[in-house]
């Protein structure tokens, strides 16, 4: 609402009409109502820069990568994007010229001795000219605004563009194995009733190292207590995990677990997936509170190390910058898909060690989809993939390793590998296999919609952003599931521990049955 003019006024205040126009007092507050993510917005993290350039020189790939990734809903959201942007331009360029106008008539006035527009019917219609302008660049301004908002939030559901290495579809590659030799074609299928396999729930029972009943009375369906070696195991996996990364120079973090729900999303965590399944549990506010900025539960750690440096810049010596850090995460949509629900394989809360990486962009970064050509980031993948698959050969675990494609990529990633280990009990739902761990290249969707950037030298041009890596360098549930699955011996009733994780486990190297 914009204050009336006063009758006739008088020196530096006739300067002001026009200075003062926009300005408008508010009172402080340290968060802004961003429409385009429907939540409150911290102010100190960064509005999203989205390049829409690209949706309007290449709107028809955009709309075929939605319907690659199975997002037929989002596939005429680019061709708006690109008509929108068209309009904002136009607007813009209205803009310029009213304030060209604006500040013309403004060093017109300054231009007069002391400043003043002389009394009299002369002033009458500087002063209409003033107001004319003030209203129309505040009428152009709301339109451009509301434009730019349509256009985040449309922006904001489209996923990142697919990798060529991604394969299109729903069937994921296979590229290898671990522990090839440990086949599971070499072992006993059964999955209980004899003294060949059974599952992780059921070892977890003989030995005492898991307690669901407990937990359904403590939190609900979804949760465990881990006991005795169980909780060990735990700590032991954590350790070891990180111990193989830094000693290949990673820098170790400890995270937050709860995260403003603004930089979830610009991370590519939607509250909801495509079918309007629940998968971020949201932080109930009070009342009085309900304006400011939600709090969510992280799903992964992966989403308070990207924001780390939100809104800053990343020295280029610095890079690639990478780090590692343990958390609890928090996974709504647990326990909601039949059979994977039961036990330790899907549950809403769970320990994971996750490796977050900076680099440097591809250098076609004209073309975000040429990936896994040996740019900085595709060899920061490389590296994720070599701790991974060094830390499952380790556990004696059997696996293989996963192109995953276009339909099973997250909103954020252009590439993804998943490592499936072999569970004894999944045979006959999933001929054994089970994801373990994910890597996944994200190019510059998360650097953009976080605001960081490559710091440069002064005399360089224009913004980089950093692609983002992220990959699991230690899932607990899933993997102490497969360790008790397939260290089980039916002979004697126990579990032999992998020597690598001896150093934490107070002396313990095999898991008996408690006297």
């Amino acid at each position: 609402m914009t204050r009336p003019m006063p009758p006739k006024s008088r020196g530096p205040l006739a300067v002001n009409v026009c200075r003062l126009s926009q300005v408008r007092r508010v009172p402080r507050r340290y968060f802004i109502i961003s429409r385009s993510l429907k939540d409150a917005r911290p102010v100190q993290v960064p509005k999203p820069s989205i390049d829409f350039k690209q949706y309007c020189a290449q709107p028809d790939l955009y709309k075929r990568n939605c319907i690659e990734r199975n997002l037929e809903g989002q596939s005429n959201h680019p061709r708006r994007i690109a008509h929108l942007y068209e309009e904002w331009k136009q607007l813009n360029t209205q803009l310029n010229v009213l304030r060209s106008r604006r500040n013309d008539l403004q060093r017109s006035i300054t231009s007069q001795p002391n400043n003043k527009v002389t009394d009299g019917p002369s002033s009458a219609p500087i002063l209409e000219w003033a107001r004319d302008l003030r209203t129309s660049i505040a009428k152009i301004e709301h339109e451009a605004g509301s434009i730019q908002s349509t256009m985040e939030d449309l922006a904001a559901q489209q996923p990142n563009l697919t990798s060529a290495t991604s394969p299109r579809g729903s069937e994921p590659l296979i590229v290898g194995y671990i522990n090839e030799e440990q086949s599971h074609t070499s072992r006993s299928h059964t999955v209980s009733g004899d003294h060949g396999v059974l599952s992780h729930v059921d070892i977890g029972s003989k030995l005492e190292l898991l307690d669901f009943a407990a937990a359904g009375t403590t939190s609900g369906w979804g949760w465990y207590y881990l006991l005795n070696e169980a909780a060990l195991l735990e700590q032991a996996l954590v350790q070891y995990a990180l111990s193989v990364a830094l000693k290949k120079g990673w820098k170790i973090v400890s995270p937050p677990s709860m995260v403003y729900s603004h930089v979830a999303n610009a991370c590519g965590f939607r509250p909801r997936d495509a079918n309007g399944e629940q998968q971020v549990y949201t932080i109930q506010q009070a009342r009085k509170d309900e304006l400011k900025p939600s709090h969510s539960l992280a799903g992964t750690a992966e989403i308070p190390l990207a924001t780390m440096k939100a809104g800053q810049s990343i020295p280029e010596e610095d890079l690639p910058l990478k780090v590692i850090g343990t958390s609890r995460c928090y996974r709504a949509e647990a326990g909601a898909r039949g059979a994977d629900g039961k036990g330790l394989y899907r549950v809403h809360e769970f320990t994971k060690v996750e490796m977050f990486a900076w680099t440097h962009p591809n250098p076609k970064a004209e073309d975000r989809t040429d990936i896994g050509t040996n740019s900085p980031a595709d060899t920061v993948f490389d590296e994720m993939m070599s701790i991974q698959k060094e830390i499952l050969r380790s556990l004696g675990l059997h696996c293989r390793i996963l192109e995953m494609p276009s339909t099973d990529l997250g909103a954020s990633a252009a590439r993804k590998q998943d490592i499936e280990a072999y569970f004894p009990s999944r045979l006959n739902k999933h001929k054994g296999w089970g994801e373990v761990t994910s890597t996944s290249n994200c190019t510059d969707y998360q650097s953009r919609r976080l605001g960081t950037q490559v710091a440069r030298k002064p005399s360089s041009k224009g913004a980089i952003w950093p692609y983002t890596v992220n990959g699991t360098a230690m899932a607990v549930p899933r993997i102490l599931a497969a360790l008790l699955e397939n260290g089980w011996n039916a002979e004697d009733e126990s579990v032999a521990i992998p020597e690598v994780l001896w150093p934490w486990m107070a002396g313990t190297r095999v898991i008996r049955k408690k006297s």
